[in-house]
């Protein structure tokens, strides 16, 4: 009985998105685990973005840093 927590930042994401990550997640477990879809869980976690950091930073300034310095190649 797999239980999947997926969180993504709270962007928008629309219910038919959030309908696909969850189909695909299931079917990923049923091809490579050979899991049953009726008993495999996947919850969607919307985090907000000042509550979501990536390298040290929250991610909004990591965003920016990261286009900044892909602007300067």
């Amino acid at each position: 009985m797999p239980y999947v927590n997926v969180k993504i930042t709270r962007e928008g994401a629309t219910p038919a998105q959030k309908a696909e990550i969850i189909a695909g997640v299931t079917d990923l477990l049923v091809k490579v685990l050979d899991k049953n879809p009726a008993t495999t869980f996947v919850v969607i976690d919307e985090v907000d973005m000042e509550d979501w950091g990536v390298g040290g930073l929250p991610v909004e300034e990591y965003r920016r840093r990261t286009a900044d310095a892909a602007g300067q190649r």
